[in-house]
């Protein structure tokens, strides 16, 4: 089968939803289909350079608004002699705007099947384009609900999501499907070589973070709970893996303390030296509540590294409270999650037991279960839409495809301007939203 994915941000992008895309599509080539990949431009790589690898890019402004994404900037007809060339059986879209809508267009115009993967709680991203982002957060949650029901199936990172999205609307079949981990690949590494080379006491008790480094990740919280624990354990340090605007902040809160010699921050590794840094760490810290998986949770568990984490998305679907690490209540207290991380710095014998179970769990989420079922999400989707739409369709006449084009512009129009007049009526009460606010 040949899948078309379109991406607002993908590698060398730092961020979950471009190695999901990076890892799915190498597991889906390894299974037999073939993958083209549409993304904005990133700085360093030219558009026909990475075309033989299935990439194209298309022009784009950079750090939209302060913030590391990209926004697309549109010419028309650029993707269609690619899309063309490649012919597509199948259009999957990451993202329910920009991208999103190129993704729609195309789908129309060709009468594919259209998949969307719901990635991200878009309403937690507002603050980079908005001042007062509460009407935003309201707006981009009704957004990416009316994207998803002009689509023919929605895949939803975690049974969390799953949910959530039901509840505020989605109408259309709704797939669980997490990003696989290489389980094998994260469970073979060497964290003594690491903390040499980061000078990190080889006896310390290090606890780990891994990810961009950005507002909507709760660091603020994390760090001020670390520091607060190290303020009893001498032998604690803090190794945080990622770059981002949050980076200086976190500096500042542990020199405060004076515990800045106790602070490792890597940047962004990849590759043999993050697996090394994840098997560096004794336990793995999370305090994030705006994410739709656990994947930086499963890498951890798959080097053996139990995780203590805030009750939110991702997280509950991973975590087994008191067998691979500990899942505290999302309201839970900067004081209740140092208080948390002090018991289990103290519980050595814990942490291991731990250990041997997380093994275990990230075993359930291996790359090529995850793989098959988005492979048999596609098939089912191509069998079930059938008829009119697909590779065995009758072949479009000009004049159909100039309906179906018609038909996409007007379903993008009316999808923006319904996701405006339910973001400024009075629909405060509406399932799921007012929970995120």
């Amino acid at each position: 089968m040949n899948v078309c994915m379109f991406t607002n941000t993908y590698l060398p992008h730092v961020g979950g939803v471009a190695r999901s895309i990076s890892t799915f599509t190498q597991d889906l080539r390894n299974a037999g289909h073939e993958v083209m990949i549409v993304a904005p431009t990133f700085p360093g790589h030219e558009m026909h350079d990475e075309m033989d690898a299935g990439v194209f890019r298309v022009p784009a402004i950079q750090n939209f608004n302060g913030s590391d994404f990209s926004v697309r900037i549109p010419i028309p007809f650029l993707i269609d002699e690619q899309i063309e060339a490649f012919c597509p059986d199948i259009i999957h879209s990451h993202h329910p705007y920009l991208m999103g809508d190129a993704a729609l267009r195309s789908a129309r115009r060709r009468n594919l099947p259209l998949i969307f993967t719901h990635h991200t709680l878009y309403e937690e991203y507002t603050h980079y384009i908005a001042e007062n982002p509460e009407k935003m957060k309201r707006f981009a949650a009704f957004l990416a609900t009316n994207y998803a029901n002009l689509c023919d199936a929605v895949v939803a990172p975690s049974e969390s999501v799953k949910n959530l999205i039901i509840e505020r609307g989605v109408s259309v079949p709704v797939s669980e499907i997490p990003t696989g981990v290489d389980v094998s690949f994260f469970g073979n590494g060497n964290g003594n070589v690491f903390r040499k080379k980061h000078r990190i006491p080889s006896t310390s008790f290090v606890i780990g973070h891994v990810g961009r480094l950005a507002p909507e990740k709760n660091l603020d919280y994390l760090t001020r709970a670390i520091a607060r624990t190290m303020e009893n354990h001498a032998n604690m340090y803090f190794l945080v893996v990622g770059e981002g605007p949050s980076q200086e902040r976190i500096l500042n809160i542990l020199k405060k303390k004076a515990f800045e010699d106790r602070l490792t921050i890597t940047g962004s590794l990849t590759g043999q030296t993050l697996v090394d840094a994840y098997h560096a760490m004794n336990l793995f810290a999370f305090a994030s509540q705006t994410e739709t998986q656990g994947m930086v949770l499963t890498e951890a568990m798959a080097a053996g590294v139990p995780v203590i984490a805030l009750d939110a998305p991702g997280a509950r679907e991973v975590i087994r409270d008191g067998r691979n690490g500990s899942l505290l209540e999302g309201s839970a207290s900067v004081e209740r999650f140092s208080d948390a991380l002090a018991w289990i710095v103290g519980m050595p014998k814990d942490v291991t037991k731990w250990s041997q179970h997380a093994r275990k769990t990230a075993q359930k989420f291996s790359r090529k279960r995850s793989a098959d079922k988005l492979s048999e999400l596609y098939a089912y989707v191509g069998d079930a839409v059938g008829g009119e739409k697909g590779p065995n369709a009758r072949p479009l006449d000009p004049w159909d495809k100039f309906l179906h084009a018609c038909r996409a512009e007007w379903e993008l129009v009316s999808e923006k301007a319904e996701s405006i007049f339910q973001t400024t009526s009075n629909k405060e009460d509406v399932a799921g939203i007012n929970e995120m606010d």
